[in-house]
């Protein structure tokens, strides 16, 4: 028993020729498996090498996309604000002389800043003489100027820059009350300028209606300042401004003109379907309860459309919009010669109404900048007495 105990407690050694056999170390015994080399052609390394240069392709292609929309955004933007010149000077020319010069103190009546005497070419019959024309800056390049006073086509003897001489309203002058230019799009593009003229003689009753809405009495004749911000608030809320103008225009007796001239070649029909646009928001929710839901509504409708059916109107050409007296709506366009075309009329004041409320009264309106310019204007007119501005503007 204490042999048996002793060997169990300390082996015997093992022999020279299991030492050299096994190793002198334990793990000489029992030998661990080699790992293999790692293999960059076995199928997990090739997938994510793949993955990799596909999101490195992709990347690319993102911001060969990117710096393409860029470009195509950059050209959009230099090609509607700057416009080339269609004949270039040659560089040893000596310098041109322009034969405008702007009076930037001179102030226009009715609040239409700005103001330059420039001579103006006789645009009616041959040999006929230039006339001296007050021109009131717009703002844009493409359509610098537009006349402070105008006359329609029809009449004897006109001498307005704006329409050829012997063709006016029995000479009656209209005074431009405000003007701005029309924009769409985020990018602010630039599509045309926009004037609203006044029949010189109709002042004094745009005057009065004006006056009596804003003031506290029925015979007042002038508004003090508090009534005039009033006002001026009235003419600048979306609500109230739509109702105001709507009573001022359908009481009727106000000769208008909205003078347009694009800043690039138009369509009749891209004009035709924001005015039919306007028209019809606002057919939908009438200022003052009134209904356009009869036939003879939709007949007028379709008589404006048919008015703008084809053709269109080139850069710098002005397009007018007549309301009568009575609220007809005519049209006139400028040809490429120089002379003016009857467009037709629509004899249903409601559309030219709701044209001209496009413009004026609203949340939305073709121009705002219109709007604030021509507000500017009719703020002008009643800080006078009723009566007074008509013998001034003449």
């Amino acid at each position: 028993m204490r042999l048996s105990t002793r060997c169990l407690r300390n082996p015997p050694p093992l022999h020279p020729s299991q030492t050299r056999l096994f190793g002198a170390h334990p793990r000489a015994l029992f030998p661990q498996p080699t790992t293999p080399p790692h293999n960059p052609l076995d199928p997990i390394a090739r997938h994510r090498l793949e993955t990799q240069v596909r999101a490195h392709y992709t990347r690319r292609n993102y911001y060969a996309a990117t710096g393409a929309a860029l470009c195509m955004l950059a050209t959009l933007i230099l090609v509607s604000t700057y416009d080339l010149p269609t004949t270039p000077e040659q560089c040893d020319s000596p310098p041109r002389h322009d034969t405008t010069s702007l009076e930037r103190g001179a102030a226009l009546v009715g609040g239409v800043s700005g103001g330059a005497e420039v001579r103006i070419a006789g645009a009616g019959t041959a040999g006929s003489k230039q006339e001296e024309v007050p021109q009131v800056p717009t703002g844009t390049s493409s359509v610098p100027f537009f006349p402070k006073t105008l006359s329609l086509p029809g009449g004897a003897s006109s001498t307005s820059p704006a329409l050829p001489v012997g063709t006016g309203d029995a000479d009656e002058p209209y005074q431009l009350v405000g003007l701005g230019i029309r924009t769409v799009s985020f990018l602010s593009i630039q599509v045309y300028v926009v004037g609203l003229y006044i029949a010189t003689s109709d002042i004094a009753t745009l005057q009065a209606r004006l006056v009596r809405a804003a003031a506290s009495t029925e015979t007042a004749s002038t508004l003090v300042a508090g009534e005039k911000e009033e006002l001026r608030q009235a003419l600048l809320d979306p609500l109230r401004s739509e109702e105001l103008w709507d009573g001022v225009l359908k009481q009727g007796g106000i000769r208008s003109v909205l003078r347009i001239v694009p800043t690039r070649n138009t369509d009749f029909g891209h004009l035709r379907d924001g005015w039919v646009r306007g028209i019809t928001a606002r057919s939908q929710r009438p200022a003052g309860g009134e209904r356009f839901e009869d036939e003879g509504f939709g007949e007028a409708v379709g008589r404006f459309k048919a008015l703008f059916g084809r053709g269109g109107v080139g850069k710098g050409k002005a397009l007018m919009l007549e309301r009568m007296g009575d609220g007809v709506l005519g049209a006139w366009v400028e040809g490429e010669k120089g002379g003016w075309e009857r467009m037709g009329e629509v004899r249903d004041e409601r559309v030219g109404r709701l044209v001209w409320l496009g413009y004026l009264g609203g949340k939305k309106v073709a121009s705002e900048a219109a709007r604030q310019s021509v507000v500017d204007g009719v703020m002008g007119f009643v800080e006078r007495p009723v009566g007074t501005v008509e013998t001034q503007v003449v």
